[in-house]
């Protein structure tokens, strides 16, 4: 039997007439970049999110620039986030000038530990007394809600108002998803988004889009992802050039109608998962199976965690079962942030997961006994 990771061909085969209306209807305007599609495609997503301003760019890469840009981080200024998550997190705050803080993971959600930012911000820790920063130089957290799981954004935003700091989630693999009944990108000041093509709400090719609280950070925003112009021509900011296209802006428009079906599926694909491995595990077995939390986890990944990955993936190769690591190296041990002086132990928690974490196949059209191959595979191996 054959399992991948992902089966986007079997997506696009449920919505093809959709999907190619609407990159037909793009093609005969002739009108490729912006426009009203984008404008409809915004305005869906800001009422899917429960916000009032969302603006489409080139990827989540660039939403999450975009946003640093808006608050004018500078060089030298620090940006706490979390080392276990995708590398365009610390790029960005990097690509500015400004450092990253790394602080360790929660062990059960592989989200920041809100309990050990508070103890950096108020110099309780080995980190906080090593970097002896003061106040004002940190200016904003960038949570990220990994794998379709939230991070607990109640706690963080109550440490950010009492530290004065802005909040950018970092919402990539999380649309859709919810923390105490509100929505990814409606906590902090902003919200950034990836519709990179493997997304729950993904595109055919690069896509993002980022969400603003405030009207004049928005209204920045809107200006700043046009290369700072306002009007054509009349440079306010420096900017950068993130657009979304209007092809992407309509086929995500198609997609988006499904979305809270295809979350439902991952969702009951997830608690088959969790049955499947319960019912087979034995007291000793040595796989730890994801946090539930009552929160709506969307589940843009399923991971485990096992010990002995290596022989666990090759086991699955054979078996013609996808696997992936999200992510085996992270963000503060990573060669390019070797002048930051961090060691391994700083973040002992993501050093453990990265050792351990493994991604199965999840998507809405995988069928039930794919999963018990998948199932049947891992606990015949550990």
């Amino acid at each position: 039997m054959n399992v991948p990771l992902l089966d986007l061909k079997a997506q696009y085969q449920s919505i093809k007439d959709e999907v190619d209306s609407a990159i037909d209807s793009v093609l005969q305007s002739q009108y490729f970049i912006m426009g009203d599609t984008v404008k409809y495609f915004e305005k869906e997503v800001a009422q899917y999110c429960e916000v009032e301003f969302a603006f489409g760019c080139a990827s989540g890469s660039d939403a999450l620039l975009l946003a640093l840009m808006a608050i004018d981080i500078q060089p030298g200024d620090y940006v706490i986030t979390t080392p276990f998550t995708f590398f365009a997190t610390a790029g960005a705050i990097d690509r500015l000038g400004a450092i990253p803080i790394f602080i360790d993971i929660d062990p059960e959600s592989f989200n920041i530990d809100p309990e050990k930012v508070r103890n950096f911000l108020e110099g309780k820790d080995e980190l906080s007394q090593r970097l002896k920063l003061k106040k004002n130089q940190i200016k904003a957290i960038i949570p990220v809600h990994l794998y379709g799981q939230m991070a607990e954004m109640k706690t963080i935003m109550e440490i950010a108002e009492e530290f004065n700091l802005f909040v950018i989630e970092d919402a990539a693999q999380s649309i859709g998803s919810e923390h105490k009944g509100i929505k990814a990108g409606n906590f902090g000041d902003f919200g950034c988004f990836s519709f990179f093509p493997s997304k729950n709400l993904g595109a055919y090719g690069d896509a993002g889009l980022i969400t603003v609280k405030d009207p004049e950070l928005a209204a920045k925003v809107d200006i700043l992802r046009l290369h700072g112009a306002r009007p054509k021509y009349h440079h306010k900011y420096v900017g950068i050039n993130s657009r979304l296209d209007a092809i992407q802006a309509a086929i995500l428009s198609v997609k988006l109608r499904y979305l809270d079906l295809w979350s439902f599926q991952r969702n009951k694909i997830a608690q088959t998962y969790n049955r499947l491995f319960k019912e087979g595990m034995k007291g000793d077995t040595p796989v730890i199976l994801p946090k539930e939390s009552g929160d709506r986890h969307i589940y843009h990944q399923y991971t485990i965690r096992v010990q002995n990955r290596s022989m666990m993936i090759d086991r699955l190769n054979s078996r013609g079962i996808g696997s992936a690591v999200y992510y085996p190296i992270p963000l503060h041990v990573q060669e390019c942030f070797q002048h930051l002086d961090y060691v391994s132990e700083d973040c002992q928690e993501a050093v453990d997961a990265s050792q351990q974490v493994l991604s199965l196949p999840i998507y809405p059209e995988i069928g039930i006994e794919q999963v018990e191959y998948v199932v049947n595979t891992i606990l015949e191996t550990v």
